[in-house]
């Protein structure tokens, strides 16, 4: 089955990382202000999603979220979710560990796409 969303090896390992410290976790799609269009990472529940947000999938066993808007510039690609060292946004939790979640992505194929309509 076609995910709307992924995450590489080294997201993963980073993920669990992460819980170790702080529990379980979600994700928001940014979709710009202050901290670009960048992957947060929260403890799960402390972001509050709203009625414009869209429940992706899940990474490392984590829920992910993109807004509305974001998610209709987005919807014929698949979010792959990465990290690289550097910082990232100021209330994501991967900031402190110097390093920082980022979003790549690819056109899903017309299989992938009829898939993701039914």
């Amino acid at each position: 089955m076609t995910e709307r969303v992924t995450a590489t090896p080294a997201a993963i390992q980073l993920i669990e990382q992460l819980k170790g410290k702080h529990g379980p976790l979600m994700f928001h799609q940014s979709g710009g202000c202050c901290d670009g269009s960048s992957p947060m990472c929260y403890p799960d529940g402390e972001f509050l999603t709203g009625d414009s947000d869209k429940l992706l999938g899940e990474i490392g066993g984590s829920p992910f979220y993109i807004g509305e808007a974001q998610y209709e510039y987005w919807k014929h690609t698949q979010l792959i979710i990465d990290v690289v060292d550097g910082r990232g946004g100021m209330f994501s939790l991967e900031g402190p560990e110097g390093k920082r979640f980022l979003t790549r992505s690819r056109v899903f194929t017309e299989e992938e796409r009829l898939e993701l309509n039914q």
